[in-house]
């Protein structure tokens, strides 16, 4: 039996690229939430969290209609890139980012929270910036749990399906992930490949996770003091 390994090639490649764009976006997302008040905070913060809880189906369709060829961005990206966006490997990126996003969002920001803010005030009373107090204080002490909420990003965008076919389709060695080549298999009657792709994702999935643990149980100062 030889197994087309393009989809799990995909997904890691996919799952790395929008880990990284989700990282940036996303704690730049929480320090505004974590340490910000403004009007609209909440509407904000309901934002970020619907991905969470749509299917993702509809996820899928809000960005197959917000940047197919008609809309404003689709001819944007077009213009600049010289081709459309979806049915894509990029638009795999995409659907993995509103995927995972969110969930890297919400616990980067309860991480940036249950840090002792005391150490924050001392560096104020010292003249310290804000994005000084943020990379030397604030993030050192939340980088363990920021790090386990993004190797859970990474392992949700590794495994995610019905936004990635809405958005970016299932064209063979192109666009077809993993989760997708599952399916794939499974409607076609081809047990053998479904059963390897299936174990070796969860394989990986599972390392990931025990990572995940290892980071979030690492020590984190609290507001009621060390651990």
């Amino acid at each position: 039996m030889q197994i087309d390994w393009f989809p799990l090639w995909l997904s890691l490649r996919v799952a790395a690229v929008s880990t990284i764009l989700s990282f940036c976006i996303g704690l730049a997302l929480a320090y505004i939430l974590a340490n910000r008040t403004f009007r609209g905070k909440e509407l904000l913060d309901a934002a970020v969290t619907l991905p969470l809880v749509l299917p993702p189906t509809v996820l899928g369709y809000y960005l197959l209609v917000a940047f197919g060829r008609e809309s404003i961005l689709g001819r944007l990206h077009e213009t600049v890139f010289g081709s459309p966006l979806v049915f894509t490997a990029e638009a795999a990126v995409v659907a993995a980012i509103f995927h995972s996003a969110p969930l890297l969002i919400k616990s980067a920001r309860a991480a940036l929270e249950s840090v002792d803010h005391t150490y924050e005030q001392a560096g104020r009373t010292l003249g310290a910036s804000e994005l000084r107090l943020f990379f030397e204080v604030s993030l050192p002490l939340a980088w363990r749990s920021i790090l386990a909420a993004t190797a859970l990003a990474f392992a949700r965008a590794l495994g995610d399906f019905g936004v990635t076919i809405m958005i970016a389709g299932n064209i063979p060695h192109r666009t077809q992930t993993v989760a997708v080549a599952i399916y794939d298999a499974v409607e076609a009657g081809n047990g053998q490949t479904a059963r390897v792709l299936v174990l070796v994702i969860s394989a990986v999935t599972l390392l990931i996770l025990t990572l995940a643990n290892r980071l979030g149980s690492g020590f984190l100062p609290t507001r009621q003091g060390v651990r």
